[in-house]
């Protein structure tokens, strides 16, 4: 069972107390529980509870859920490593989830369970393998072009940067316009995108100031 809570703001200050709201075992109706004593057990709390709707008193047990360590291939950038995650029991994963791990985020792309089986979602205890891509700093792809010399790098950025083409941007130490973006659909000259829809954007120099001439 899972313990529950709600706010009751009737007063005049708006001060928040917690209630505690639970499926009573003798009436079956959801009602408000008082707690009478609590003890510290088996990494929980055993509450000694009496439904505010039929009185009647019982011990409700609280205990976490077991945790499973699940096989995860951390994709971030061109490198990608192997670990293994410990995750709730009662827990449904899904694709496209989003957790925390190592102080970045990552994005769950696959889950396979046996036999290879790619699935949507699945129960932890199902799962034989999964793989994360990093998702709050993307990598993209430079491409610096002077002259008839070109050279590649790769610049770190948040998912949600603006790059417009035609536009003037500082990178390694110089100035450099956008000459076009390519966001894997092809390459665009025009329009702007967000840093995770790029894929490379190539560089050339900035156009020289135009030179004013004053006439005698």
């Amino acid at each position: 069972m899972r313990w529950g809570a709600v706010m009751d703001e009737t007063n005049d200050d708006a001060e928040e107390d917690l209630v505690h709201i639970e499926l009573c075992p003798d009436c079956a109706t959801w009602q408000i529980h008082e707690i009478l004593s609590e003890k510290n057990k088996g990494g929980g709390t055993d509450y000694k509870v009496r439904c505010e709707g039929c009185s009647h008193i019982y011990l409700l047990e609280i205990r976490p859920p077991k945790e499973v360590r699940i096989k995860f291939t951390l994709s971030d950038g061109p490198h990608s490593i192997v670990e293994e995650i410990e995750v709730d029991e009662d827990e449904t994963i899904y694709v496209n989830d989003v957790f925390d791990h190592g102080d970045k985020l990552w994005r769950v792309t696959q889950l396979h369970l046996k036999q290879e089986q790619s699935v949507q979602s699945a129960e932890p205890n199902n799962v034989v393998s999964a793989w994360a891509v990093r998702c709050d700093l993307v990598r993209i792809k430079i491409t610096m072009t002077e002259g008839e010399e070109s050279k590649n790098a790769v610049k770190e950025c948040d998912p949600e940067e603006i790059f417009v083409c035609g536009s003037i941007i500082e990178f390694e130490g110089s100035k450099w316009r956008i000459r076009a973006i390519h966001t894997g659909r092809g390459r665009t000259l025009t329009g702007r995108r967000e840093a995770s829809q790029i894929r490379r954007i190539y560089l050339h120099p900035p156009p020289d100031p135009r030179r004013r001439f004053r006439r005698d």
